[in-house]
């Protein structure tokens, strides 16, 4: 999804290893972690080899995405430090309370400081010189690094489309990386379940997905964790032909479009409301058929990206439509 106030790129949907699991579904913090497997593990993560000969026992955690997960999957005891948080932890797992490093993305020597054996990053630019530090240096100093597969940009990684299917076998993986297998499935057993109930919107609404932007809107296309929850929700992306997992889309030919539905991102930075503001403020934009009717459904934005909370988006985004 597009980055805070887009200061840093949108980052598209992956490959290989990692993500999702229902919040619902979500190990309760207070219970007992589960038992790690104690054997090694070898994946290729977004074309950079990840080896662990044991399962992390010091985990850093970059973007909710990430986080989510890793406390999704029982393992809230092995974090020592969290960073850029897209917002509050969702309901099911807001008591877990794991300890922040930094409400931006961190510098090489605050992670090194926490001596983790694993950095999770949500995106792949949360591994840069001026970031968390380089990959292939971490790696040099004895630190494994892991990117959610659903934000892999390079060829033959980025997911096209993603699907919940792929999301589903990147949390098994997920769980064979962090020694948490039976967990991992039971998460995906949890989703499967929640998407089967799921009964789509009737009606062959039309909508937009708006995630960032003001003069030019950031928009859910055709490729990504927007397309993948509009899809189930029963709902037809007015930008699905655009073959990326967010871009740029013209008032002009969102106005051609006329959605019948404007899914909204929520964020700190900017928020639902100042969204439909803007779009009440405006004359033109006033007629459109959503905004007429007052046809939104908004979505938290770490639920806007593959992760824990895609289902549960799905569940809302037809509840709030029904509504």
């Amino acid at each position: 999804m597009p980055a805070r106030q887009l200061l840093l790129p949108p980052l598209a949907a992956a490959a290989a290893v990692l993500l999702l699991a229902g919040c619902s579904a979500a190990v309760d913090a207070d219970a007992e972690a589960p038992v790690a497997s104690a054997e090694a593990v070898s994946l290729d993560n977004c074309g950079t080899e990840v080896s662990l000969d044991a399962p992390p026992e010091r985990i850093v955690t970059i973007k909710s995405t990430a986080t989510e997960l890793v406390l999704s999957l029982g393992l809230g005891d092995r974090l020592v430090g969290t960073a850029f948080a897209d917002g509050p932890l969702p309901e099911a797992l807001a008591g877990a309370e794991p300890p922040v490093l930094s409400a931006n993305v961190p510098n090489q020597e605050s992670v090194l400081e926490l001596r983790p054996d694993l950095v999770f990053g949500g995106w792949e630019s949360n591994f840069s010189a001026d970031g968390a530090g380089e990959r292939t240096e971490l790696a040099g100093l004895g630190v494994a690094t892991y990117v959610a597969p659903s934000a892999c940009q390079e060829p033959g990684y980025q997911p096209d489309p993603l699907t919940f299917e792929v999301l589903f076998d990147q949390i098994r993986e997920a769980g064979s990386l962090l020694g948490a297998e039976a967990a991992a499935e039971g998460l995906v057993l949890g989703q499967q379940e929640r998407l089967a109930e799921i009964e789509p919107l009737d009606g062959d609404l039309t909508a937009l997905w708006w995630s960032s932007g003001a003069d030019t809107p950031y928009v859910g296309a055709g490729i990504g964790a927007p397309q993948m929850m509009l899809d189930a929700a029963g709902l037809t992306n007015i930008a699905a032909d655009v073959d990326a997992t967010w871009s740029p889309l013209g008032w002009e030919a969102i106005a051609a479009a006329d959605p019948d539905v404007i899914v909204l991102v929520d964020a700190t930075w900017n928020t639902a409301a100042d969204k439909i503001s803007a779009l009440e403020a405006d004359p033109a934009l006033a007629q459109l058929t959503a905004v007429r009717e007052q046809r939104y459904a908004i979505v938290p934005f770490a639920a806007g990206e593959g992760g824990v909370r895609n289902v549960e988006a799905v569940e809302s985004i037809v509840a709030q439509l029904q509504g």
